[in-house]
């Protein structure tokens, strides 16, 4: 109850009225996942199926009234005009519900899973409404599964020194994460993107190849620190990134970004669309993926960039369908000495440039200005690159420390010293202090908010 009245409390800082919100759609879901469990149990699989599908009608309209009904409307109203059909529209000014996108996606997985026999429906109100209100992870994830978070609620928790010490050291390297790295690039990357008809193509390219990174160690900053606070907390929460840049194809990518969304989507949308398209083959699944992408793209936001942005991520995926090589093994492809070779490295700086353009879409604020940024970059190469090297100085400083960490991590992994414990000790607390003394110089401390709050 203490957990659950301060994760009500956390969330009320933002918006009181949304709680309330909050409230009413967990304890209707809550009521909805024991009317499946009654249903099945009575051997009624057809009202099951109905209760069932209720909660996803709520969680997908509840997705659909705060942030797509205007954009929706508009759109119809837009193309209506094409024929000289004038309807009108005033559009609603709603406040949608911070995390919105982030504990739907929680309710409907409960449902779900008792439809799928995955679990049993949660007994107590107090342990679901943790589930779903769990502070670290509300606002913006990761987008944990019922049966791991409701099984741990329900267990007397130890305080775990172990467990304290790792979250301290997570949630130590999210911030660095977040304010030395994303924040810092953010500085540079702003001033150029949001002037962009003041700067060179150079300097637009420049600061759209800086983005991915910047939005990586913005958005895996946040993840680190709240699995960092569950973990302290006896939690252990589903993990959002793996390295992601590291890969060879865009499906490599989407298996290592955001991975509690990916696979939510895979397992709710992707796998049953694929079931249903399998009469038709290969282009069976092109179809399955395709609408699997631009869900992905439309669940971060009502516009149109997001739907072409997802769009553009799903007709990568074809090329990998149609070559068989979307359900191969993917090795990294190293020399005699363990480095990767260079058509891995390659295929690597690909798939960045790939992701680099996709997110010149997600970061316009609509088409007009991906198209007009295009053009300054097609059209204005006069003069050099804008530099601010005060700001370039202390993010790359701080990126080597992630870049040399990642490498480490993804190519390196058996090639750890292990050392005595007093040596393990040292080295841990020597780690700790350089990344505070990193935090202290180079963070930015002016309240940034995170890219993924207003998801």
């Amino acid at each position: 109850m203490f957990l659950l009245l301060s994760s009500y409390w956390f969330y009320s800082q933002v918006d009181i009225k949304m709680t309330l919100l909050l409230v009413i759609l967990t304890f209707v879901f809550w009521f909805l996942g024991k009317g499946v469990a009654y249903y099945l149990d009575k051997e009624d699989e057809k009202r099951a199926a109905i209760v069932t599908n209720i909660g996803v009608i709520v969680g997908i309209g509840a997705l659909f009234y705060f942030k797509y009904l205007n954009f929706f409307a508009e759109s119809i109203t837009s193309f209506a005009s094409l024929f000289n059909i004038h309807l009108s529209w005033t559009a609603i000014h709603l406040v949608v519900p911070i995390g919105l996108s982030f504990f739907t996606f929680k309710l409907m997985s409960y449902v779900l899973d008792i439809y799928n026999g995955k679990i049993q429906p949660e007994k107590n109100a107090i342990s679901f409404a943790n589930y779903i209100s769990f502070f670290p992870t509300i606002l913006s994830g990761p987008i944990d599964r019922p049966k791991p978070f409701l099984k741990q609620v329900n267990l007397v928790r130890l305080f775990n020194p172990d467990n304290f010490l790792i979250g301290f050291r997570r949630v130590l390297w999210g911030m660095f994460l977040k304010m030395c790295i994303a924040d810092r690039l953010d500085i540079y990357v702003s001033a150029i993107w949001n002037n962009y008809e003041h700067h060179s193509a150079i300097s637009i390219i420049f600061a759209s190849l800086l983005y991915p990174f910047q939005m990586y160690a913005d958005f895996a900053g946040y993840s680190e620190m709240a699995i960092g606070v569950a973990l302290i907390l006896g939690f252990k929460v589903a993990e959002n990134f793996k390295r992601p840049f590291f890969v060879t194809d865009i499906a490599g990518y989407w298996s290592r970004w955001h991975m509690s969304l990916t696979s939510w989507l895979t397992d709710y949308v992707f796998l049953p669309l694929n079931i249903k398209f399998r009469k038709l083959g290969v282009n069976g699944t092109i179809i399955a993926i395709m609408l699997n992408m631009t869900f992905i793209g439309m669940w971060h936001g009502a516009n149109w960039t997001f739907l072409l942005f997802g769009l553009y991520h799903g007709l990568w995926y074809i090329p990998l369908m149609v070559s068989g090589q979307f359900f191969k093994k993917r090795n990294i492809e190293v020399n005699a000495k363990g480095w990767p070779k260079m058509p891995y490295i390659f295929k690597m700086v690909s798939i960045y440039f790939i992701v680099t353009f996709g997110l010149m879409l997600f970061h316009s604020a609509d088409m007009t200005e991906f198209f007009h940024v295009c053009r300054t970059i097609f059209s204005n190469w006069n003069g050099g690159l804008f530099t601010d090297m005060s700001t370039m100085v202390n993010a790359a400083i701080c990126s080597i420390v992630l870049i040399y960490v990642d490498i480490q991590e993804e190519w390196f992994p058996k090639k750890k010293i292990y050392l005595p414990t007093w040596a393990e000790r040292w080295r841990w607390e020597l780690t700790v202090t350089i990344e505070i003394i990193c935090i202290l110089l180079f963070g930015v401390f002016d309240n940034n908010q995170f890219i993924y709050f207003q998801f």
